[in-house]
């Protein structure tokens, strides 16, 4: 997955949830709440950064080395994308 360009599918919305505060995804069949990490990891998916920026930034933010929070990013997004809610690009969007 490294040199991939994660993003939101199209039909997913990040947003904070209005009963609970707690960060979640809305899609057009429900609503699933996000973990702070989770919440973290989409945040910086927008389709212009690539998987290993996405996953210094997260390095930077959570004090733990790269290497470290790799698999745990790659798994979050692969489970996001096998539900729909997240697009695995392999160039950036326009734009970047």
């Amino acid at each position: 997955m490294i040199g991939s360009y994660p993003k939101l599918a199209a039909r997913a919305r990040l947003q904070t949830d209005p009963l609970t505060g707690k960060p979640a995804l809305l899609y057009p069949e429900g609503l699933l709440l996000l973990n702070p990490t989770a919440a973290a990891i989409l945040e910086l998916c927008d389709g212009k950064r690539d998987l290993a920026g996405i996953i210094d930034r997260l390095a930077e933010r959570f004090k733990s080395p790269p290497e470290m929070i790799q698999p745990d990013v790659e798994k979050c997004l692969l489970e996001l994308r096998a539900k729909g809610l997240v697009q695995i690009l392999d160039v950036p969007e326009e734009g970047a």
